[in-house]
């Protein structure tokens, strides 16, 4: 049989860096960032093995002492505005220094806490449960409903049910055209008549959608070298005409 024992030894990862830098007397302002990181890999293995639960921030932290770790390592350093090397270990350093300021007053902050409780009296309990379980009893608010307050409830639910119809749908509509479709649509066409002016394709469907498939399609017959085209009389107007019966002519 095995069982699980969880101990909340430090309250966070900087509590636990904090535990490192003055239980080996070193210098915050200048950490030793390889031996820190040992320590604190060494500690969340240790963890894992005991089957503890290894949280979130003691991974982040983890992950953050390693990347500063191989920036130390590179051989190029980097450089702010002003050209000063940037010291990796800057932001790791500031947090620290403001975590051990907070933390240096939470023991003053709990006693105050604890004076504070003793001379205050916490009142009767009993009642202000009672007080509140009658404030959200549907019972008791039954008791005060008047015509007044129904109305005004009604006229909320109104106001919700408008404001909801009225809301901005987006309504995605599939077209019945495509490429390949409107390609054969014009060689069909072709077929019928040899050669076919494009605005006639526009007085078929003037839809606009159409009109834009349909020119499409001639652009990719064109491609293919399926159809041929000339310029024909009137603005914008062209005519198609297959392109074997155009080299017979």
């Amino acid at each position: 049989m095995s069982f699980e024992i969880k101990l909340p030894l430090f309250e966070g990862p900087f509590d636990l860096l904090l535990f490192f830098i003055e239980r080996d007397e070193l210098d915050i302002h200048d950490i030793p960032i390889y031996q820190i990181t040992n320590d604190f890999l060494d500690y969340l293995h240790h963890m894992e093995q005991m089957n503890i639960e290894v949280a979130s921030e003691f991974i982040l932290v983890a992950a953050t002492l390693m990347r500063i770790k191989s920036k130390m390592l590179l051989p190029r350093p980097q450089l702010d505005d002003e050209g000063n090397e940037i010291d990796p270990r800057e932001e790791l350093v500031k947090h620290l220094l403001e975590y051990k300021k907070y933390k240096s007053v939470l023991e003053q902050l709990k006693e105050m806490e604890d004076a504070q409780i003793s001379k205050e009296k916490r009142g009767n309990v009993l009642k202000e449960v009672r007080s509140l379980s009658e404030n959200v009893n549907v019972e008791s608010e039954l008791q005060d409903l008047d015509l007044y307050k129904l109305l005004k409830v009604f006229q909320r639910v109104l106001e919700r049910y408008e404001i909801e119809q009225n809301k901005p749908r987006h309504e995605v509509i599939q077209y019945p055209y495509t490429i390949s479709g409107q390609k054969d649509y014009v060689q069909a066409q072709l077929l019928k008549s040899p050669k076919i002016a494009f605005s006639t394709f526009i007085e078929s469907d003037p839809n606009k959608i159409a009109v834009i498939f349909n020119f499409l399609a001639i652009l990719e017959l064109l491609q293919l070298n399926i159809i041929t085209m000339y310029i024909g009389e009137g603005f914008n107007n062209f005519w198609i005409e297959k392109l074997e019966e155009a080299a017979a002519e």
